[in-house]
């Protein structure tokens, strides 16, 4: 407990240094989610979707703080929120989980819009994960390992430069000594959420 009590209190200075770090209360939402301080969550997944409603993950977690607090109907509100958005950005992964748990609660699943208009992507191109958007495609992987190639193959250079930005930010924020596997962990965990690819 006194694990995520630190982690809490580390993402709560991180959220409330900068109030607009979708990231930040993301975070935030999620450890007060783990920690099982439901109304809390609430709270920080429903500032993350003030600041950027493309989140579809927290759409999710969100609804899982709900049910938590037995408030179905909100709930299901927010899943099908969430599917719809889902869809329209192309985020499979979400969608698939909260269309599982609408059917689940019993709840209609929202209909959703067939994929005809598929992007075309040139030489040189990526269609990004993170922006749903046509962009160049970075040159060669950030890193050696398996996610150096996803994210060549899935993000837009536009979108790696912001993530660098952020990036730099967690460090900082968290304190995190990169040689540390377990800070080396997070910091992964926040890049993945970031670009969509968690």
């Amino acid at each position: 407990m006194a694990d995520s009590n630190a982690r809490i209190e580390q993402f709560k200075k991180m959220a409330s240094d900068d109030p607009n770090n979708e990231l930040g209360h993301f975070s935030l939402g999620r450890a007060y989610l783990d920690a099982g301080m439901n109304a809390e969550a609430v709270r920080s997944f429903d500032r993350v979707l003030e600041i950027n409603p493309n989140i579809t993950k927290a759409y999710q977690l969100l609804a899982t703080a709900l049910l938590k607090q037995e408030q179905r109907e909100t709930a299901i509100e927010r899943l099908t929120r969430g599917v719809q958005v889902a869809d329209a950005r192309g985020d499979l992964m979400p969608k698939n989980e909260m269309i599982g748990m609408l059917k689940e609660l019993g709840a209609p699943v929202p209909a959703l819009k067939k994929s005809a208009d598929a992007a075309v992507v040139a030489e040189g191109q990526v269609l990004c994960q993170r922006c749903k958007r046509v962009g160049p495609k970075l040159s060669s992987p950030p890193f050696r390992k398996a996610v150096g190639q996803e994210i060549q193959q899935k993000i837009c250079a536009d979108c790696w430069r912001e993530w660098i930005g952020q990036g730099t930010k967690v460090i900082n924020e968290l304190r995190l000594p990169l040689s540390d596997p377990q800070a080396q962990k997070m910091y992964d965990q926040h890049m993945l959420e970031f670009l969509n690819l968690g």
